[in-house]
């Protein structure tokens, strides 16, 4: 469970704070995530949106909370808790209904969701090389540098490491951007992660049965961003492209996979120039 020492917050007016906060961004798949978790639950909670896209996650203020710059943040009476997966299994344990997690499945579940974990840089890269299609530098030499000193640099009083991974991936996609050799390698990982998950599924409507658990919150995420940048989930995973479909119809998952109309036809664009450009991801990954 990733809770922040007293010595790792910076931004201490957050002790302060009594109920369910959360600092999220819109478009942040870990914030989509939770989201959906939160709407299942049927908590309340005090909105906090963080603009990623201006970086405002890379602030003092958002660095004082979380050292690694990352969304979402759960701050819940005065206690921070970072990395979505264990604010999930914190709140379904301190808010057992309905369960989300069932009972006796808690160490599988934690093992399948470190698994989704670490597939996330993967999923970024392939968001950023076929979703979001970005123009010039992402993050500023001044921002990263900021980045790399702002915050306490800890995490449970030691210093942590993930701060350098996120600043190592940041300054690859602006020296390279993501390329063919890096896009094919993160699709087969989630190609051979969602045959898995195909398989896991059989005759059953969600991953743990006929029930809506947090592994369908978690997948459905990853899904839905594969297919905005053009995996073939249904012709490649029939059973798991229906499970898919499936959940979108759900208004709890619906709300979060509705996309803005300006912003559909940004991605949409890219994806025209992917397609006169012969760069598409079926084609880059030969599928």
């Amino acid at each position: 469970m990733v809770k922040l020492a007293d010595e790792d917050i910076r931004t201490r007016e957050v002790l302060d704070w009594h109920g369910l906060h959360v600092c999220h961004a819109h478009l942040s798949s870990c914030s989509q995530k939770l989201r959906i978790f939160l709407a299942l639950k049927g908590l309340d909670w005090e909105s906090h949106e963080i603009n990623v896209g201006r970086n405002e996650n890379l602030s003092e203020w958002y660095l004082g909370i979380n050292p690694r710059g990352l969304v979402p943040v759960l701050i819940h009476d005065g206690d921070v808790h970072i990395e979505s997966n264990d604010i999930i299994q914190y709140l379904d344990r301190t808010f057992p209904e309905p369960r989300l997690i069932p009972a006796g499945f808690e160490d599988e579940v934690a093992a399948l969701l470190e698994h989704e974990d670490d597939l996330h840089l993967d999923l970024r890269a392939l968001s950023f090389r076929f979703v979001f299609n970005p123009r010039g530098e992402v993050k500023s030499a001044e921002e990263l540098a900021r980045y790399a000193t702002a915050g306490s640099g800890t995490v449970g009083k030691k210093k942590d490491g993930r701060k350098d991974v996120e600043i190592d991936f940041w300054r690859t996609l602006n020296a390279e951007g993501i390329t063919d050799d890096v896009a094919r390698s993160a699709i087969a990982r989630f190609r051979s992660a969602f045959d898995e998950l195909q398989e896991r599924l059989g005759q059953d409507t969600c991953l743990l049965g006929d029930g809506i658990s947090v592994l369908d919150i978690a997948w459905f995420i990853y899904a839905n961003r594969l297919v905005m940048a053009g995996y073939p989930l249904a012709r490649l995973h029939p059973k798991l492209g229906d499970w898919f479909e499936g959940l979108a119809k759900r208004p709890e998952f619906a709300k979060e996979i509705a996309l803005p109309p300006p912003v559909a036809a940004h991605f949409d664009a890219g994806h025209k120039r992917d397609v006169e450009q012969g760069k598409t991801l079926e084609l880059v990954a030969g599928l």
